[in-house]
């Protein structure tokens, strides 16, 4: 099993750089053949692949999905969170294409993807097959999300070939085939850290709701009748399940015992002190360095997210009884003077109050320069073992199912519907309820629903404002709606076209 691991490692590294030394393509080969995989070693490369979905997290899923839109920032503190300007070019709409960010989360979503193609040359029971197709479509889902272009092999192909590229509109239909391929030969069961029927329902609606936007330039583009009642028909396989309701409890679906959750429809697990997907980022990267766990002092939300919540909307500022026994630490979004677990009201390290403002600018300075911006604790820290936390990176989850029918029934005209649905779900969260509901209703309500899980930037170029102003960024150009390739990756894989305008 040893042998066979270090294989695939060596395989992803390859793989991903497009290296094409025959001679090394012939020891890789004779290493390791198809005869030499039995089930059990198949068994545990599966369990390999799934292990993938949380190195997705601990690469910074977030750069990419949530730092380019209006949902996070990164304040350079004096000479923290500089990084020669990489963090606000993220937030301003302002990367090149040899953005080390960027270029390592497409090395990392590639990195997923052929392991996934890899291990599809075995001989697999067919629900094992199932996964592994799953867990490939989702990666070329994320790959085409950011890129437009996707770099694919064949099961089996000789590392000499470069791989060939599927196109925005081939990728998508790509995803959509294999779901309804394998959905039947996937298990019906609710287990969260598997790829399910229900998982595959999801993916299958989150593919239908883009497919018209990938297919497209991103800028001009209508959504068809059809993919908007495969979305709803996909979502309604969910529901209809009777295996997944809204919880009571918002930071339940966030929480060391996340597994649980009647919302989680598909995650990857983590368990305490043994694996860690890098989860634990999320609250690192956001706590100050006098808070527990001592922080990273980094990310905010921005004032104009915040003032969309309602005050007493538990999504916007909530308790787990445990994290606040352990650490004074509310859930949600925090905002002004912070304390410990005694109610003793803490200091920044110049002595000053440690008070969240609501002002973020880009640059701190001053008597703010450690305080400035509002931070985010959604997913809460595991203090028996802060770093290598139980939480698992939750996917996909029922609320965004219900948020999707509603956007799809929105989009056919069925306004009536869609209202009915977010009303339900604004009803659990302690919200009012609204009187009537648009695009732009509902594109706040999913940016307060799903707010740092990694789907805001999908949002806003389907909803046709990932281009606009927002604090601190001006309109942008059209070509940020698609990441660039580094030089590197276009030189080792010839195939690949560098997206326009970079």
């Amino acid at each position: 099993m040893k042998n066979i691991l270090k294989f695939l490692a060596v395989f992803i590294a390859i793989t991903v750089m497009g290296i094409g030394c025959t001679d090394l393509d012939e020891t890789l080969e004779d290493r390791l053949t198809k005869d030499q995989v039995t089930a059990a070693n198949v068994s545990d490369l599966l369990t390999e692949l799934y292990k993938t979905l949380n190195d997705v997290d601990g690469s910074g899923a977030d750069i990419v999905f949530e730092h380019t839109t209006d949902i996070l920032i990164a304040p350079t503190r004096g000479g923290d969170w500089d990084d020669n300007g990489a963090w606000r070019a993220l937030h301003q709409h302002k990367w090149d294409s040899e953005h080390s960010g960027i270029g390592n989360r497409y090395q990392t979503y590639t990195a997923g993807l052929f392991s996934a193609i890899d291990l599809l040359q075995y001989e697999t029971s067919a629900q094992q097959e199932a996964e592994a197709r799953f867990i490939r479509a989702l990666y070329v889902f994320w790959i085409t999300d950011g890129w437009g272009q996707v770099p694919m092999r064949d099961p089996g192909a000789a590392l000499s070939e470069d791989p060939y590229v599927l196109s925005g509109a081939e990728a998508i239909d790509f995803v959509i085939s294999e779901c309804e391929s394998i959905i039947s030969s996937l298990p019906a069961n609710d287990n969260p850290w598997v790829a399910t029927q229900a998982a595959a329902h999801a993916l299958l609606a989150k593919a239908y709701l883009s497919r018209d936007v990938f297919s497209s330039d991103r800028q001009s583009f209508s959504f068809s009748s059809d993919n908007m009642s495969s979305v709803i028909s996909n979502c309604d396989a969910i529901i209809n399940s009777g295996n997944f309701a809204l919880e009571s409890d918002y930071f339940m679906n966030f929480s060391v015992d996340n597994e649980n959750s009647n919302e989680i429809i598909f995650s990857a697990r983590n368990t305490r002190g043994i694996e860690s997907g890098g989860v634990q980022g999320r609250y690192y990267s956001t706590l100050h360095y006098n808070q527990k766990p001592s922080g990273w002092n980094g990310f905010t939300t921005l004032a104009d997210f915040y003032e969309t919540f309602e005050e007493n909307d538990v999504r916007r500022s909530g308790e787990v009884a445990a994290v606040k026994a352990a650490s004074g630490l509310d859930a949600g979004l925090l905002y002004g003077q912070q304390y410990d677990e005694n109610g003793t009201a803490l200091e920044d390290r110049a002595g000053n109050p440690l008070f969240f403002t609501k002002e973020s600018p880009i640059i701190s300075s001053g008597t703010t320069l450690e305080t400035s911006g509002i931070r985010i604790m959604k997913y809460t820290p595991d203090y028996d073992n802060v770093d290598s936390p139980e939480n698992d990176l939750v996917h996909f989850r029922y609320a965004d199912i219900l948020l999707m029918k509603a956007e799809a029934l929105l989009r056919t005209g069925d306004s009536a519907g869609a209202l009915v649905i977010v009303n339900q779900l604004r009803s659990v969260r302690n919200a009012s309820e609204l009187a009537s509901i648009n695009e732009d209703v509902l594109l706040a309500e999913r940016a307060r629903e799903l707010y740092d899980e990694n789907w805001r930037r999908n949002d806003l170029i389907r909803f046709g404002k990932y281009l606009d102003s927002w604090d601190q960024k001006e309109a942008s150009d059209a070509k940020y709606l698609l990441f660039p390739f580094s030089a590197s990756q276009i030189a080792s894989n010839p195939n690949l076209v560098q997206n326009p305008g970079y």
